[in-house]
C-alpha cells in the first residue's frame, strides 16, 4: 500500500484511472462532489475502486457538513459546525448529544456506500478572521471545540468509521486561504500552544485516527509549512503530543505547499517530515509526475496506520433502513431542525 492518495475525474473509472490506481505508491483515493450523482452510482464506483488492488485502496471524502459535504442529494444534509457550538451556548448537553448523533448519521452514511473515512473534524478555532474556516469551525473556545469534536468522533466510531483532525496545529488565526496563497501565522508558539494545539492535544489521547497539517507558515516556529516541518510533525505531534495514527497531507496542489518546489519535492519533502500519506487533487498530469518520480519504500509502520483507517462495520454495505439507531439519529436531528 502505497504513501499518496489521488483521485479520478468523473462518475466512474476510466481506463487510465485504472491503470494510475494501480501503481503501487497509490494507497488511497479522495472522492469529490464530480464523483457523485445518486447513491447507487457512488456503491458503484467505490466498489470497482476496491475491486483493483488486494488489499484495496482507501476511500476518504471531505465530508464535514454545511459548504464542505461532497455527497448531498440522497444523503443527510449536515449543518455547518458552528451551528453546534451556537447550540452549546445555550444548552451544552443537547449540543452534545446531537452532535454525537450527527456522527453517527455521517459514518453510517458513507460506511454504507464504501467510503472508508471523512476528513473532518476541522479542530481550527473559529477567531472571526478566517474566510476558509470561517463555519467549519466549532467555536472560538478550545475547550468546546475539543468537547464537541469528541462527541462528533464518538458518533463516528459507534458508526464503525475513523476521522482525521485538521489542520494541525490550527487554520482559525490565518486570515488567508492556504488554497491560493502562502499562508503565514505570525504568532509566538506559545499563543499556539495555548490555544490552537489544545484539541490536538486532548484528542491525541484517544485514538485520533488521522490528522492533517496545515499548509501554512508559523515563521515564529519553524520557516516550513507545517505539513512539511519536522519539527511540527515528528517533534511535536509525535513526541510531545503521543499522536499514533496516520498523517495525511493537505492537497499538494494548494498555492500553500508552493514553497516545497515541485510535485515531487513537495511528496518527498512532506514524507520526510513525517507525513505518512501525501494527497495530490485535480490534476492528473501532476498525479502521472508524481507517481513516475517518486522513489521510496512505505515503512511498515506507516502500513499498519493505514489499516486503522478502514472502515470497521462488519456489514460495510449496511441497508439504512434497518438500522434502528441511524433512523433515531435522523429523529432527533430534525426535531432540532439540524436535517
Amino acid at each position: 500500500m502505497g504513501p499518496v492518495m489521488i483521485d479520478v475525474a468523473g462518475l466512474e473509472l476510466t481506463a487510465e484511472d485504472r491503470e494510475r490506481l494501480r501503481h503501487p505508491l497509490v494507497g488511497g483515493i479522495i472522492l469529490f462532489a464530480r464523483n457523485y450523482e445518486s447513491p447507487q452510482q457512488l456503491l458503484a464506483l467505490t466498489q470497482s475502486i476496491r475491486a483493483l488492488r488486494t488489499p484495496s485502496l482507501l476511500v476518504a471524502v471531505d465530508h464535514e457538513g454545511g459548504r464542505v459535504q461532497r455527497f448531498r442529494d440522497g444523503f443527510t444534509t449536515i449543518p455547518p459546525m458552528r451551528t453546534y457550538g451556537q447550540l452549546w451556548d445555550q444548552d451544552p448537553a443537547k449540543a452534545k448529544e446531537l452532535v454525537k448523533k450527527t456522527g453517527y448519521v455521517i459514518g453510517a452514511e458513507l460506511l454504507a456506500h464504501a467510503v472508508d473515512f471523512s476528513f473532518a473534524p476541522v479542530l481550527d478555532l473559529d477567531y472571526g478572521e478566517s474566510s476558509v474556516i470561517g463555519d467549519r469551525s466549532f467555536h472560538r473556545d478550545p475547550l468546546i471545540v475539543t468537547e464537541l469534536a469528541r462527541e462528533l468522533i464518538a458518533g463516528f466510531a459507534a458508526a464503525g468509521m475513523g476521522w482525521v483532525g485538521k489542520h494541525f496545529p490550527g487554520h482559525g488565526f490565518v486570515r488567508g486561504d492556504s488554497h491560493h496563497e502562502v499562508a503565514i501565522d505570525n504568532r509566538a508558539y506559545e499563543d499556539i500552544e495555548r490555544d490552537d494545539l489544545i484539541p490536538f492535544r486532548e484528542l491525541a489521547s484517544v485514538g485520533m485516527g488521522g490528522v492533517m497539517p496545515a499548509h501554512v507558515i508559523y515563521p515564529d516556529v519553524d520557516a516550513l509549512p507545517a505539513g512539511f516541518s519536522s519539527f511540527w510533525l515528528k517533534d511535536i505531534l509525535r513526541d510531545q503530543l503521543g499522536f499514533e495514527g496516520v498523517i495525511f497531507s493537505d492537497d499538494l496542489s494548494m498555492e500553500g505547499a508552493s514553497t516545497a518546489g515541485g510535485v515531487v519535492e513537495r511528496a518527498a519533502s512532506a514524507l520526510a517530515a513525517g507525513c505518512d500519506m501525501v494527497l495530490l487533487c485535480n490534476n492528473s498530469e501532476q498525479a502521472d509526475r508524481l507517481l513516475s518520480g517518486l522513489n521510496l519504500a512505505v515503512e511498515a509502520e506507516s502500513i499498519a496506520r493505514f489499516e486503522r483507517m478502514r472502515g470497521r462495520r462488519a456489514a460495510p454495505y449496511l441497508a439504512l433502513k434497518n438500522d434502528t439507531h441511524y433512523a433515531a439519529c435522523l429523529v432527533a436531528m430534525k426535531g432540532a431542525d439540524l436535517a
